[in-house]
């Protein structure tokens, strides 16, 4: 009874704080993310008030944000615009891959975690957050601009990768084989592209079985066929979360309207409930340690984001200020960083992965807001003083003769 009071106590007090931060972060106009990130260091082991009771029931609640993060972001799209994306715009895909995912490796690698941990930062550096890139696009009136499709074309094509990503990360931290990682990679891709040729051919009907006028019988539906996806997908050594967004894909028209609307509250809630979980198992102490790693890499990776989405935006055709704008936009990493980082931590990888891992989404998750609003004004600005120096250079190396200037001036007399 004692032990049912503290667990009460405890887990009411994360729920209110987390509410508090959260209006908090929006007064500021900012991403609540690394104010959740910060609260699960403060309650978690070496914080200020550690946790004890709840902590299990914590761990399991942030499965389940993982699980409607991926749920809500497979809704956001129909298979057609998927497929669609595929074909044009894979090639800005593979220069976002080959840009933002080789640094992580690379410092993986020197800094002597191994192959596998190199995967993971991989993973960890390479995808964009894209709910703190929508919120940025709202907020600064941009999702009517010409090079808005070109950002969100990135965002789909590196959620869809997840989708190949998560079977081969989740095979090499269960340390299989080669023969069984191939055949949990099989299984994923062969999963889905069934789910897309049925999304395709039969969405209608799916979301006809699927649909109901009573919401609360859509949500019991569609969060039930969720979980249950999610779980056998984890069974046979697939990613749970793929699982969900394969549910999401699948749902379409209206049934994806209004499962939106009715989760949108438990996917933000749960998914608070994550990023807190994921301090919680980071000590404060191995913050420091990494922090110069952490500041290297971001800012690494913030150029390279900006170099993928002006590559990209240029392709389209956009002009110059769009191509930078597109290429700040892009900067931000969040929620997949910290569930691809969160996976390697269960798994027991490398102890100075999560802390380095936390402290590279606190740093670009509080900067990618900054690079979307000052990289296109910065760049502009640059490119008026070399033209001014190099037009001054120009002149000082081809002076006008003091004749031709003398005849000018009788000319304009």
């Amino acid at each position: 009874m004692q032990s049912s009071a503290v667990f009460l106590i405890e887990f009411g007090a994360i729920i209110l704080a987390l509410g508090l931060l959260g209006r908090f972060a929006g007064r500021l106009r900012m991403s609540p993310i690394p104010l959740y990130l910060l609260a699960g260091l403060a309650f978690g082991e070496g914080g200020l008030l550690p946790l004890g009771a709840s902590e299990e029931f914590v761990a399991v609640g942030a499965e389940i944000g993982v699980i409607l993060l991926l749920l809500m972001l497979g809704l956001e799209y129909t298979a057609g615009d998927l497929v669609s994306n595929l074909r044009a715009h894979y090639p800005a895909g593979l220069v976002d891959a080959a840009l933002n995912a080789l640094p992580g490796a690379a410092l993986a690698l020197l800094l002597g975690w191994g192959p596998v941990a190199a995967v993971v930062l991989a993973g960890v550096t390479w995808i964009s957050s894209s709910g703190v890139i929508a919120k940025i696009l709202g907020d600064l009136g941009r999702l009517g601009n010409r090079e808005t499709p070109i950002v969100l074309s990135i965002l789909v094509l590196e959620d869809l990768s997840m989708a190949v990503y998560l079977p081969i990360l989740t095979a090499l931290l269960a340390g299989v084989g080669l023969v069984a990682g191939g055949i949990t990679l099989a299984i994923a891709l062969g999963a889905a592209a069934v789910v897309l040729v049925l999304a395709v051919r039969c969405g209608r009907h799916i979301s006809r079985f699927v649909s109901s006028d009573d919401p609360e019988k859509l949500l019991l539906v569609v969060l039930g066929l969720t979980l249950l996806v999610a779980g056998l997908a984890q069974q046979v050594q697939v990613s749970a979360a793929v699982g969900a967004f394969l549910v999401g894909i699948a749902l379409s028209g209206e049934v994806a309207e209004g499962a939106h609307s009715l989760l949108a509250p438990l996917r933000d809630l749960f998914a608070a409930v994550f990023f807190v979980f994921f301090g919680l198992s980071t000590d404060p102490a191995s913050i420091p340690p990494v922090l110069v790693p952490a500041l290297a890499l971001a800012a690494v990776t913030a150029l390279t984001k900006i170099a993928t989405g002006y590559w990209a935006a240029r392709r389209a055709g956009i002009a110059a200020k769009g191509r930078w704008r597109a290429g700040g936009t892009l900067v931000a990493r969040g929620e997949f960083s910290i569930v691809i980082a969160g996976l390697a931590i269960t798994a027991g990888i490398e102890p100075s992965l999560g802390p380095l891992a936390t402290a590279y989404v606190l740093i670009l998750v509080l900067l990618g807001p900054l690079t979307a609003r000052c990289t296109e004004p910065v760049a502009t600005r640059l490119a008026r003083r070399r033209r001014r120096s190099a037009s001054t250079s120009e002149a000082g190396k081809n002076p006008t003769p003091a004749h031709l200037n003398d005849q000018d001036t009788v000319g304009r007399a």
